[in-house]
């Protein structure tokens, strides 16, 4: 590792651990939640609580609230932003996917007689 220079003004170079571990911690836990949101989407259709047509008429506003969520969990920059709210968003159509096939078997039988 690559030392640096003595500073004549005084300022030394630290860096700190605990604010780079928290950072690291949150980053983790943020795209932790991230990757539950196929299962949670999933376990919302078979449950019955909501239906994938609701969740793709539903779709500008989840892809706001990813964004939203990005913002909150992510330091304050648009990359971290982005890199947060981008796979969230594909993780929702991914759950929208697999949610047509889970959905309850009563709904299933309305949709095919209408």
């Amino acid at each position: 590792m690559a030392s640096l220079p003595p500073s004549r003004s005084g300022v030394e170079f630290a860096t700190d651990i605990s604010s780079y571990l928290d950072f690291v911690l949150a980053l983790f836990l943020a795209f932790g939640i991230a990757f539950e949101v196929p299962v949670a989407i999933i376990l919302l259709c078979w449950t019955g609580a909501t239906d994938v047509q609701s969740l793709k008429a539903k779709r500008p506003y989840i892809v706001v609230a990813a964004f939203v969520i990005g913002m909150l969990l992510t330091p304050p920059d648009i990359i971290s932003q982005t890199l947060l709210a981008i796979p969230m968003c594909l993780l929702f159509e991914v759950g929208l996917f697999f949610a047509r096939f889970y959905t309850k078997p009563e709904e299933k039988e309305e949709t095919e007689q209408e």
